[in-house]
């Protein structure tokens, strides 16, 4: 089979689509054939080494987190699915393998996934939406009637979060660029703010709940617009949080960690409610490391796919 594969932490000119042997499953491992694999930022940090003191990785490394497919085989231990099911995954980011044409990934991080949707429009679940709702649900325990700002409100997590958030029965708030702008309200934001050309701060104020997906300066301006005792969940890199606790507010950082149980949840309700997954860009497995270059760059519009 064809994987993307790296032989060192380096970067992604160091990327090489090579020809393997299929991986065997082990007792409760599900074999996967790949239809489609999400990108995250996650996998060009680890790409480059930023994440081997909490994910080592063993070379050479297959890299994807996140992928749809066709069971093949599985394990004798697994009963929980069978060969044709089809499932969404999310490996161990020290495993990886999603990146390839077949994967085994351990039964506990496999859940099927209904008939009625394409398997490619679910490829962007397993991270993305899962990670907002891990951070609307879970960290930010958001209410009915509560206001909530979302930054990047047509990224992967930030589309997702809009979506969850109106679901709840939030008043949603979101960023985005001016040409994501009605994308954002038709995933159901009542307001929405071109963050190039408005500031955020003048159009928001006394907030519950913020998911920052952007950090930074960004992540800092809004502890100005949150009210005492509300709560400010940031996702993409650790922060400072006594500042923002000595004013009332709870910030927390979120390091989405795989949960079947949550997955199994955010797939049933893209099959029962249609929960909408955005995708921006598709390249083919041989075209990873272009696919991770765009990615770096930032700006993404919903999720990037590689379509294997």
């Amino acid at each position: 089979m064809k994987a993307a594969r790296i032989h060192a932490y380096g970067a992604i000119d160091d990327i090489r689509i090579d020809h393997v042997p299929a991986p065997v499953p082990g007792l409760d491992d599900v074999l996967i054939r790949v239809e489609a694999a999400a990108l995250n930022p996650m996998d060009n940090k680890l790409l480059a080494g930023y994440l081997k003191d909490f994910f080592p990785l063993a070379f050479p490394y297959t890299l994807g987190t996140d992928l749809a497919g066709t069971v093949v085989a599985t394990g004798p231990l697994v009963a929980t699915v069978k060969p044709g099911d089809r499932v969404i995954a999310r490996t161990d980011p020290a495993s990886g393998g999603a990146f390839a044409e077949l994967a085994a990934v351990p039964a506990r991080l496999v859940v099927p996934v209904s008939a009625d949707l394409p398997l490619a429009s679910l490829a962007g679940l397993p991270t993305a939406a899962a990670s907002a709702w891990q951070a609307l649900f879970e960290a930010g325990a958001v209410q009915p009637g509560q206001s909530v700002l979302i930054h990047a409100g047509a990224g992967g997590v930030g589309s997702f979060a809009v979506q969850l958030a109106k679901r709840a029965g939030a008043h949603v708030t979101a960023t985005a660029s001016a040409a994501n702008l009605d994308l954002v309200r038709s995933l159901g934001a009542d307001k929405v703010i071109d963050y190039r050309n408005q500031d955020f701060t003048t159009f928001a104020t006394g907030l519950d709940l913020v998911i920052d997906t952007i950090g930074g300066e960004t992540l800092e301006r809004s502890l100005g617009i949150i009210r005492r005792g509300g709560k400010l969940i940031g996702l993409s890199a650790p922060f400072d949080t006594e500042g923002p606790k000595a004013r009332g507010i709870d910030a927390q950082f979120l390091f989405h960690q795989s949960d079947a149980g949550r997955l199994a949840a955010v797939a049933a309700l893209a099959t029962d409610v249609r929960l909408q997954s955005v995708i921006g860009q598709e390249f083919a497995l041989a075209d990873t490391a272009e696919a991770l270059r765009s990615l770096s760059k930032g700006g993404a519009r919903g999720k990037t796919l590689l379509m294997v």
